[in-house]
């Protein structure tokens, strides 16, 4: 869980804000991560963080689960709902990572946002810092960042996560799996028949 104060006046060229269940998102996200992908890129790590307890803190291990074992040769997937990447297992479990050369990370996070992007997608160039809308002091993880603003930065949000509606959250993974899936089914140039996702 990630806090964004301020988010929406300091939104740069390269980042988009997507309504979370606009028929089209995957496609707003897949052009604007792929338009973020450098040149030379050889394989793209996705790391799904949050938590498989707290709905609101849900999103990144939702959208890790989805893309599990897609694109073996070009994908690797931290964080899904069965070994999520939360405040007490991303440091020991990533810092231990040797990324190669010509990898590029998309980190995935729920974050809390002012009240005009509620229940919006927003990817950005940049990492994020993980565990601060909750108060962790964590490392900044990510070459770019899919980030799924599902609550109000609020002083009662602590509780409001646990009850965040959950529709939601899979709605907003869905469509950034989806997303992911496409740019890397474009950058790659597999062909346009490849699924997207392996479950519907």
């Amino acid at each position: 869980m990630y806090k964004q104060n301020d988010m929406d006046t300091r939104i740069s060229m390269l980042e988009g804000i997507i309504p979370y269940s606009h028929k089209l998102a995957p496609l707003f996200i897949r052009n604007t991560l792929y338009n973020l992908i450098p040149e030379g890129t050889e394989h793209i790590y996705v790391v799904g963080i949050g938590s498989n307890l707290i709905n609101g803190d849900s999103l990144g291990p939702f959208v890790g689960t989805l893309l599990q074992d897609m694109y073996p040769n070009h994908l690797t997937v931290l964080g899904n709902l069965k070994s999520p990447l939360d405040a007490t297992t991303i440091v020991p479990r990533f810092s231990g990572i040797a990324l190669p050369n010509n990898s590029f990370v998309v980190a995935i996070d729920s974050v809390l946002g002012s009240e005009g992007i509620v229940n919006t997608i927003v990817v950005r160039e940049g990492s994020l810092r993980p565990g601060s809308g909750l108060g962790h002091n964590l490392p900044s993880i990510g070459d770019c960042s899919v980030m799924g603003v599902v609550l109000e930065n609020d002083p009662a949000v602590e509780s409001s996560l646990f009850y965040t509606n959950l529709h939601l959250i899979y709605t907003m993974a869905t469509n950034i799996a989806k997303g992911i899936s496409l740019a890397i089914r474009q950058y790659f140039k597999y062909p346009s028949d490849h699924p997207i996702l392996l479950i519907s």
